[in-house]
């Protein structure tokens, strides 16, 4: 659980830079450069990442159970994950989208967390999703008082919905059927 846990503070711990002190990151931009301070913010969400991919499956073995979800709420959960990936396509293809819902990739985030914790009642799984959700939630509050810097997107076009809902739809499809279980395995269906 300690690897798990250490990979979480190093991931929200730098993607939380912006929450706690949004002036930091122009200060380290004037103080080391732009690209040394992408490099460090990289370095740190790398290792992160990595740490909760290796601490994640070991966690797992640890049988403790926080809740037991009935499995009408583990197929549900499927139907709420329909959403994630044409949100997080929405965050880069400037649209309807994107303008309705101001932050898709918070947005996607915040559906995949709660998605995952209706149908996952482990200790591991609680503390994972949990605290992606907790984060998303903190850092879509805390955008409404601070500035924003432009991300990169592709321009602004009329097709850019449908490319997000149909190429969305498509990794949905391929997670659900095929690269959810090879790459957790783990079967959404539970079979």
């Amino acid at each position: 659980m300690g690897i798990l846990l250490t990979g979480l503070v190093l991931f929200f711990a730098i993607h939380s830079v912006a929450i706690v002190s949004p002036g930091l990151r122009d200060r380290m931009v004037d103080s080391i450069g732009e690209w040394p301070w992408k490099g460090v913010y990289s370095l740190i969400s790398i290792a992160g990442f990595a740490l909760i991919v290796w601490g994640y499956p070991l966690a797992k073995q640890i049988p403790a159970m926080v809740y037991l979800p009935p499995l009408w709420l583990r197929h549900g959960s499927l139907v709420l994950l329909v959403f994630v990936f044409p949100l997080m396509l929405a965050a880069y293809l400037p649209g309807r989208i994107k303008a309705v819902t101001k932050h898709p990739m918070l947005a996607a985030t915040k559906i995949w967390a709660l998605g995952h914790l209706l149908s996952n009642g482990a200790l591991a799984d609680v503390i994972l999703f949990g605290a992606f959700l907790v984060w998303a939630v903190v850092d879509r509050i805390s955008l409404k008082r601070r500035d924003q810097s432009p991300a990169l997107a592709a321009p602004p076009s009329k097709y850019n919905d449908a490319i997000a809902v149909v190429l969305g739809l498509m990794i949905y499809l391929g997670f659900v059927l095929w690269w959810h279980n090879s790459l957790f395995g783990v079967s959404p269906f539970g079979i």
